[in-house]
């Protein structure tokens, strides 16, 4: 079991050739664009979720921020999409590579600090020195501020990274040990059996609240920039 144990992060293959495009284009089929003046009940969800999302993370901006309405609702779903089909047995999750969730942090993060200087070029300037700085410190608060912003995006990637890679290692875990203690102990097998189902509808719940931070907190680094 230990030697297994990262065997499910590893990036799938199929005939010698990666297949980790196909599976990361896999969520858009699951948020098919409407076509009918009725939509059904599941179409129906959809929107009112999406519309609900949209209007809390979007209500603090300008004008100018709302232009972003299009990427961060994009990018819940598929952040959301990907994280609860890696639930299934079996699966992939994206979301569990660093590389991947560096991928999506780095440029939103960049396009964020850009927009910043290009519109409100002295307030973003300001944010490296805060008002009343006494003079000898100013050099040093300007290199952790500087430090500070350029983490930004590794904080956004590690955190869904981490929380994602955790969950799964632990449901992976305490399967295991429920299968172990099936020849030892019924009973402890059988509550070790309960944890498991609890672990997972927390993972359920983790899926989407790992996918909402993410996305508010790019859009709080917008706020600040727009």
């Amino acid at each position: 079991m230990n030697e297994n144990l990262f065997a499910s992060f590893a990036a799938p293959t199929m005939m010698g050739l990666p297949i980790v495009i196909l599976i990361v284009l896999f969520p858009s089929i699951l948020f098919p664009s409407p076509d009918r003046l009725i939509n059904n009940r599941l179409a129906s969800i959809q929107q009112w979720l999406i519309q609900l999302t949209s209007k809390q993370m979007l209500s603090i901006h300008n004008h100018k921020g709302q232009t972003w309405a299009l990427m961060l609702t994009s990018l819940i779903l598929f952040i959301g999409s990907t994280n609860l089909l890696g639930l299934l047995p079996h699966s992939f999750t994206p979301t569990t590579q660093l590389s991947m969730n560096l991928g999506m942090a780095i440029p939103l993060w960049a396009g964020t600090v850009i927009t910043g200087f290009r519109y409100k070029t002295k307030t973003s300037l300001a944010h490296f020195l805060p008002q009343g700085t006494p003079l000898p410190l100013i050099p040093m608060l300007v290199i952790i501020e500087t430090i500070s912003l350029f983490i930004q995006p590794m904080a956004l990637a590690v955190r869904l990274t981490a929380n994602i890679t955790a969950g799964h290692l632990l449901i992976h875990l305490i399967g295991g040990a429920t299968l172990a203690l099936m020849d030892i102990s019924t009973t402890t097998a059988f509550i070790t059996f309960i944890i498991l189902i609890l672990l997972t509808i927390l993972e359920f719940a983790v899926a989407l609240i790992q996918a909402y931070v993410f996305t508010l907190l790019v859009s709080l680094y917008l706020h600040d920039n727009t």
